[in-house]
């Protein structure tokens, strides 16, 4: 089997309130893309019934869906580093299950990738964060940011493979792009 063009990799925990949502308009928007492409769930030891919602969607759609099953929770860094690992796309987008992240924004980040960037972000306007997360993401941005001299927004906790075939997605609804050029 060829390597499907997308791999997108979203990490999961306790999230089986939205993931019936999350299932309807994420399949949509990647069918619509008209490229080959596989969904990564990574789920991060779960109390809740997502395991068998995630098992539901595989039995739906097993040729574009793959599910890793943590024993327990490891957090949200092991389990996108799990999905990258286990990416097979020339491309791999990371997408939060709690639908801050549109699925339908993918075409456009895929599209700022044809334009010649390795790297596409966006930003989210209207965090829907707890105050804690809000201020631990401002924190965590100015360590990196000192360490690397490097300055991006709202990257949240998230890692990323070699950047050529890397999209970071941490958008939500009316988000602006950032995208980084690529090397000569």
């Amino acid at each position: 089997m060829a390597a499907p063009k997308v791999s997108v990799v979203i990490p999961v925990y306790n999230e089986e309130a939205v993931l019936p949502a999350l299932f309807a308009r994420l399949y949509p928007a990647l069918d619509a893309l008209g490229a080959s492409y596989e969904v990564i769930f990574i789920n991060d030891g779960s109390a809740d019934r997502s395991a068998a919602l995630l098992r539901g969607q595989f039995e739906i759609r097993p040729d574009v869906t793959r599910v890793i099953l943590f024993n327990g929770n490891f957090g949200q860094h092991l389990a996108i580093m799990a999905g990258f690992e286990a990416s097979r796309g020339e491309r791999v987008v990371t997408l939060d299950a709690d639908l801050q992240n549109p699925p339908e924004e993918i075409a456009k980040l895929l599209a700022k990738m044809d334009e010649g960037y390795d790297y596409v972000g966006s930003v989210r306007l209207e965090r829907q964060d707890t105050a804690f997360r809000r201020g631990a993401s401002r924190l965590m941005n100015a360590v990196r940011e000192r360490i690397t001299r490097i300055r991006m927004t709202d990257q949240g906790c998230r890692s990323a493979p070699p950047a050529s075939r890397s999209i970071r997605f941490t958008a939500s609804s009316g988000s602006t792009s950032i995208s980084s050029p690529r090397s000569p």
